[in-house]
């Protein structure tokens, strides 16, 4: 019945075991068996897999750096521009709503175009957006945030679907270095964009914009294969049906949302906290860098350990209760144990967000599933993500300290609980992909 699985093993072991009244859904997994498969995607040289790996972890590398950029030099832009403490908390949001917004518009989009030639498009967006944020001009700070988001979402949707097509006997593999790579994107502009500031002599415009370089660098790689690839029949000729519906694919996209929206509110609000409790701005950015790094390790361990438990309903509830009672220490903990909080909040936060990404694939039958499920999963889950670093900004300004946020970081993680629950259960969700 899990022939279409990408871990067979894993998920036949879990379903024979599964309850009765989880029977309907194993019979839309019968289902989904039961329709005609889409046409092979022609097999790429070992070669070109090689490349194709790699610039999939170069592209991930530029997913982050615009949201851990600004974070750390946020206070330096308030004086500089006067920004109410409303529209501090909007500009860390608003890249994070993007995510939500143009997320959904990504499967269409790699239909018609191509998934390469999409992402291209990506790469240049982010490009464009992150440049123009050096320009210190306010209305254009919102603006550039916006164009660089739209370009991350539909990125970090169609990834998933290209892992899921090109590399489905390595996916967890490559969903580990994927996020591995995001984090390390995350960890760089977190910690070398003070360094920066203060070598370009503290000029907090051009440490933002400095990060389009690793963008072009990407974008001038990536050319040559988007171009010389056109939309595959298999990708342009079938749809999905019935994800929308399915309760299992909504646990998925809340687990997704709600892990995100503890993991902005750490890039967007951490090294803010940390200074507002007496660190200086470079020593609360190398924090924010130390957990963002440490994100790495358990971004590598978490997707090969998860496609080999029972389910991972034990795992996503461990990881949520250790990112909050960490996020907690980070507000009220003396600060000579921030390093060891900061390293714990790593490693449950790559944790999470590994996990997240890493159940869109195994909860999928097949990549044009997991195309849609990712883009439902980032779509509203990016949505919900935005109200964390929005609250969290809120809070602080209406009360004038972050402690009310702990109140935020608790509610956020019995919710991320309650969803691990649904979401670690080793089901396909109930859809189908069928000619269009």
């Amino acid at each position: 019945m899990t022939a279409t699985s990408t871990f067979p093993s894993a998920a036949t072991a879990t379903l024979r075991h599964a309850p009765a009244a989880e029977a309907g859904q194993l019979l839309i997994d019968a289902e989904i068996d039961s329709q005609p498969a889409p046409p092979p995607t022609p097999a790429p040289s070992r070669g070109r897999r090689i490349l194709l790996g790699a610039s999939v972890v170069l592209i991930a590398f530029n997913l982050r750096p615009v949201f851990a950029s600004l974070s750390v030099v946020l206070p330096e832009i308030v004086r500089a521009t006067g920004l109410s403490a409303t529209a501090a908390s909007l500009l860390t949001t608003l890249p994070v709503l993007c995510l939500g917004l143009f997320a959904p518009l990504a499967p269409g989009l790699g239909r018609r175009f191509g998934t390469e030639r999409t992402l291209l498009g990506c790469m240049a967006l982010i490009l464009v957006g992150t440049l123009l944020r050096g320009t210190g001009h306010v209305p254009l700070l919102f603006v550039a945030s916006a164009i660089a988001g739209s370009g991350i979402a539909v990125a970090n949707v169609l990834l998933s679907g290209l892992v899921k097509r090109d590399f489905a006997g390595q996916a967890a593999l490559m969903m580990g270095l994927y996020t591995m790579a995001v984090c390390g994107g995350a960890a760089s502009a977190a910690g070398l964009t003070v360094p920066i500031e203060h070598a370009l002599g503290g000029g907090w415009t051009a440490a933002l914009a400095v990060w389009a370089l690793p963008a072009a660098l990407v974008t001038l790689l990536w050319a040559p294969q988007a171009l010389a690839r056109k939309p595959i029949a298999s990708e342009s000729g079938f749809t999905v049906r019935g994800l929308w519906r399915d309760r299992l694919a909504w646990q998925v996209t809340c687990f997704m949302g709600l892990q995100s929206a503890l993991a902005y509110i750490v890039m967007g609000w951490l090294a803010p906290i940390l200074r507002e409790r007496g660190l200086a701005s470079d020593v609360a950015g190398y924090v924010v860098s130390v957990s963002v790094i440490t994100q790495v390790v358990t971004c590598l361990v978490v997707p090969a350990l998860a496609v080999r438990l029972r389910n991972q309903i034990g795992l996503a509830v461990a990881l949520a209760l250790l990112t909050v009672a960490a996020m907690l220490a980070q507000l009220f903990a003396p600060l000579g144990g921030v390093w060891v909080w900061a390293v714990l909040l790593g490693i449950a936060q790559g944790g999470t967000f590994a996990l997240a990404l890493t159940m869109i694939v195994l909860r999928s039958p097949d990549s044009h599933v997991a195309a849609h499920l990712s883009g439902m999963a980032q779509g509203v889950g990016y949505v919900i993500a935005a109200f964390g670093p929005l609250l969290a900004g809120l809070l602080h300004g209406w009360t004038g300290s972050f402690g009310a946020a702990s109140w935020l970081f608790v509610a956020v993680g019995v919710a991320l609980v309650i969803a691990g629950i649904g979401a670690g259960r080793t089901l396909h969700v109930g859809a189908v992909t069928v000619p269009r």
